[in-house]
């Protein structure tokens, strides 16, 4: 098979990869899926044309969203994990021994097992005891569960659709309210070349919410720039300040405590988003 698979990733820019074989394509009810098995990032899913995760870089993604909010947090025992149907986040998550129980909210159930039967290097996770997966709009659960997780960590597609919702200052809102006293969270904030509004208007909305808002960096090769923002509000501690001790267990292949403490060290035209 010789044909490429193409995103638009902005209206004017475009990523192709060679394609070697349609690993799975279906119509959800929210989206097209498709799996595709790719030259220069191996099986990657794909949702609506949009690239989501590959196995080639997603291991930069999954262990930057979760390893700096658990770090930063000392007891991070009930954690909760909106969208990251592909499992990758979970994956990361349950190397904390300290985590108690994490709970997946992820709207598409067909996005869990495409994952479970496509990318089980990334959802290997999922069959952890102390994993709970529940088919539902991370939005709702959020509203109906109050004071009930340390840790929240939102893993949205894009802003586009039904995703638009996670990154408005009433769904922030909500956050804060589902967060212990001592809670934070992380959200994915996109490409700080192409989404300069987004997180300019999202550090915003945070900051009016929570004590503290930090926005941090990570390359990610697949994802528009290769550049890619984090933002995360802690109503305690500061992620800056960390000093813990970062276990041999956690089998990392891109986050340190070194990498932790430089991911907060923003270029100037990035730190400029935050003002």
């Amino acid at each position: 098979m010789n044909s490429w698979f193409t995103e638009l990733q902005t209206k004017d820019m475009a990523l192709s990869c060679r394609v070697t074989e349609i690993l799975h394509q279906e119509k959800t009810p929210y989206q097209e899926l498709a799996v595709y098995n790719t030259v220069p990032f191996g099986r990657m899913l794909v949702l609506d044309d949009i690239i989501q995760t590959t196995i080639v870089d997603e291991f930069v993604y999954h262990e930057m969203i979760v390893h700096v909010s658990l770090c930063t947090h000392p007891a991070p025992r009930r954690v909760l994990v909106i969208g990251g149907g592909d499992g990758g986040t979970i994956r990361e998550v349950v190397k904390h021994q300290e985590v108690e129980k994490t709970t997946l909210v992820e709207i598409d159930g067909r996005v869990i097992e495409a994952a479970r039967k496509f990318l089980p290097e990334i959802s290997c996770g999922l069959t952890d005891p102390r994993v709970e997966i529940i088919v539902d709009d991370g939005i709702s659960h959020v509203e109906k569960n109050k004071n009930a997780y340390e840790v929240i960590i939102i893993d949205s597609t894009d802003p586009i659709g039904a995703a638009t919702g996670l990154f408005e200052a009433a769904f922030y809102q909500n956050i804060a309210e589902a967060l212990t006293e001592d809670g934070l969270f992380v959200a994915q904030t996109e490409s700080p070349f192409f989404n300069r509004d987004l997180i300019r208007r999202v550090n915003r909305e945070v900051a009016e919410i929570f004590p503290l808002a930090r926005l941090y960096l990570a390359n990610i090769p697949s994802y528009p720039g290769g550049l890619w923002t984090f933002t995360l509000g802690s109503k305690k501690y500061d992620p800056l300040k960390v000093n813990k001790r970062i276990l041999a267990s956690l089998n990392t292949k891109y986050y340190s405590l070194e990498v932790h403490k430089a991911a907060f060290t923003l270029p100037l035209f990035v730190a400029a988003l935050t003002k």
